[in-house]
């Protein structure tokens, strides 16, 4: 990932702290469900020398942010980076006015609901709230989406402005590799229509039994926008569902939580 691929601006080469950038691409390695790496998965994960990653996990192990298992000579994730998470939510005031609306909507609509944001070129779960009668999804907050291939992020790509979109889809497109173009068709179609569904929808596209619709809104007090989805399974949940029942009382959600655009 390069630094550029997390930011919604130009970089300003003369204030940006490359050192600290690499930092966070250690901690950003780990993936949902994962407990241990070692140094060899930091250097084939963010494409930084060895030497760097050596000194980059110390200096982590150090600030409380690594914890180091010499046994097996792998790092895990420490205390550090459940403080700034736990900042995070517990300072989202978004967060707090949605949940009982999120919780709500599950149990009427049958489905799991969420709010995520983004992170870097992926949507990343701020909460979820799934139904207790029908079966859904597993993800919890922390679980990251592909932006091309889920609803929630094909819809945060649809309210950017058109040079960051632009941006945005390029990197995509390189870090899915021979499929990045395929993928970023597939999303494009879902983000022009965005101008008069106002959501977007993944059927089937983020997994084989899974459909969703999101609708992204922007939060009244901090102004960055995140993105309220609905998911459940295909298999029960069919899109003529998804079009004329769930994406319409999601629209109205996301008015009342901000400014859906």
């Amino acid at each position: 990932m390069t630094p550029a691929s997390t930011l919604s601006e130009p970089l300003d080469e003369r204030k940006f702290v490359v050192a600290l950038a690499r930092g966070f691409d250690l901690l950003r390695a780990f993936k949902p469900g994962e407990t241990m790496l070692g140094n060899r998965d930091f250097v084939e994960r963010t494409g930084l020398p060895k030497a760097t990653v050596n000194r980059l996990a110390y200096t982590l192990t150090v600030l409380g942010y690594l914890r180091l298992d010499e046994t097996l000579g792998k790092y895990a994730l420490d205390a550090g980076v459940l403080s700034l998470g736990f900042a995070l939510l517990s300072g989202t005031d978004t967060l707090e006015l949605a949940r009982p609306h999120m919780r709500a909507f599950a149990r009427e609509v049958g489905a799991a609901v969420s709010l995520g944001c983004r992170d870097g070129l992926d949507m990343i779960y701020l909460d979820t709230i799934r139904s207790e009668t029908a079966l859904t999804l597993g993800l919890a907050p922390g679980s990251k989406l592909s932006m091309l291939t889920s609803s929630m992020g094909r819809a945060y790509l649809a309210v950017q402005p058109a040079d960051v979109r632009a941006a945005l889809l390029a990197e995509l497109r390189k870090a899915a590799g021979k499929s990045g173009a395929a993928l970023v068709a597939d999303a494009g179609k879902e983000i022009a229509a965005f101008a008069t569904e106002r959501c977007c929808y993944s059927f089937r596209a983020w997994h084989d039994d899974v459909n969703a619709v999101a609708v992204p809104f922007r939060e009244p007090r901090e102004g960055r926008w995140l993105v309220l989805s609905c998911s459940g399974p295909a298999s029960s949940m069919g899109e003529e569902l998804f079009r004329d029942k769930v994406a319409p009382r999601l629209k109205a959600l996301a008015r009342r939580l901000g400014d859906a655009g």
